[in-house]
């Protein structure tokens, strides 16, 4: 199955939102779609596409300060363990570094085993963070990672 690599139209999280169990199965993640971040940074945006619709997606931007900060990334159930994380992963970086992104920010639910692993896979350092999302809130793991100068 060829994906297409792409800046994410509105239709496309559109699509996901409609099937969102496919990417997120149980976890109702739809809140964290915010619309305004592909309208925003429609090139740190990105979805895989494939004939039979959206294999994945990668949500993200890139701050004032030069951190390129993914929102969201999500694989389809169905092909999920192809590489296709790592794809999205390095059209991000290429993307933001055109913005001038020098490091990369993301982060998730301390139980979240899943994503933890990815983004240790792909070289990030993973911290726990109490209070980050304000007080009386569940600590987050904070994934950092510098990014290397373009040769």
């Amino acid at each position: 199955m060829a994906a297409h690599i792409a800046p994410a139209e509105l239709t496309d999280i559109q699509q996901v939102l409609a099937d969102q169990s496919r990417y997120w199965g149980d976890r109702d993640m739809r809140a964290l779609h915010l619309l305004p971040l592909v309208h925003e940074f429609g090139r740190t945006c990105l979805v895989a596409r494939a004939e039979d619709g959206v294999l994945g997606y990668l949500i993200g931007f890139v701050t004032p300060d030069g951190t390129g900060y993914v929102h969201l990334v999500a694989v389809r159930d169905d092909v999920r363990g192809t590489g296709l994380g790592r794809e999205l992963y390095g059209a991000f970086v290429e993307a933001a570094r055109g913005q001038g992104a020098v490091r990369l920010k993301a982060i998730t639910s301390v139980g979240n085993e899943g994503s933890i692993a990815f983004h240790r896979g792909l070289g990030f350092d993973a911290r726990v963070r109490e209070e980050y999302n304000g007080p009386g809130q569940p600590p987050r793991v904070v994934f950092t990672r510098a990014l290397d100068p373009q040769s």
